[in-house]
């Protein structure tokens, strides 16, 4: 009786004390992600317990980045709108206001529309998210950044692209503005697709054909286009604004 006392505890201190190491693991993996989320591209959706508190509101507004476009200069001097705005942001996947997000808090009911359809492309491949693989997703955003010169999302997600699996000689191309001489048959079937949309504004038959069997069907050439699309108003709002993070290089060259 002693021993099976002694085994019952001692599996009951094992329950207790592995639960305790898998909380202290999703809080460390929470702060790391919120210690990632600006300018690296990375693409985990946070899981919050509860709203954001007044205290993290308040922060994220002393942390906007400055740009040609104003941003609120504290939490208690914006208008409702911009506070609801905000704690939607922060209520959502994120960790933080950042690039177009900030730009758009002069116009809060278009950037919280613009903020909820954004993260459905930003997160791709998880659950409830995009479809499109996020190689291909951030392949898609970097030709796009690419496209615009907008330095801000090129330095969110060029890095990121290459830890997603697009060769780093790709990413280096595509930087400079040509077409990469050597890519595996997947990624070229997406760099086809996504650059005669951008540089020829339509998709032939061939090339559409080819995404769509790549991307598993024509909901992946949707959820594709569609992040073409949110992330083309991403590098315009960035572009307008002339915004780059002070930290941080141009990292894109001007294209003659």
């Amino acid at each position: 009786m002693r021993t099976r006392m002694l085994i019952a505890g001692a599996l009951a201190l094992a329950l207790v004390t592995g639960s305790a190491a898998q909380e202290q693991g999703r809080q460390g993996q929470g702060q790391r992600g919120r210690g990632q989320g600006q300018g690296q591209g990375q693409n985990q959706a946070q899981r919050r317990q509860g709203p954001p508190t007044l205290e993290a509101l308040q922060q994220a507004v002393t942390r906007l980045e400055a740009g040609r476009i104003a941003r609120p200069k504290s939490y208690e001097t914006m208008t409702p709108d911009q506070q609801n705005y905000l704690k939607g942001i922060l209520d959502g996947p994120r960790g933080a206001v950042s690039g177009p997000l900030s730009v758009m808090m002069v116009s809060p009911n278009l950037g919280d529309l613009f903020q909820r359809a954004v993260a459905y492309s930003r997160f791709s491949g998880q659950e409830g998210f995009s479809s499109v693989p996020p190689k291909y997703n951030e392949l898609g955003i970097v030709m796009l950044a690419r496209h615009w010169t907008a330095q801000y999302i090129w330095n969110a997600h060029a890095r990121y692209a290459v830890t997603v699996g697009v060769p780093q000689d790709v990413v280096d191309s595509i930087r400079v503005g040509k077409r990469p001489a050597k890519m595996e048959p997947d990624i070229e079937t997406i760099y086809n697709f996504v650059d005669e949309m951008l540089t020829k504004r339509k998709s032939s038959d061939a090339n559409f054909q080819a995404a769509k069997k790549v991307l598993g069907g024509d909901k992946g050439i949707v959820d594709l286009v569609g992040t073409l699309g949110l992330y083309q108003v991403s590098s315009m709002m960035v572009v307008v604004d002339e915004l780059v993070p002070a930290n941080q290089q141009s990292a894109l060259p001007p294209l003659n």
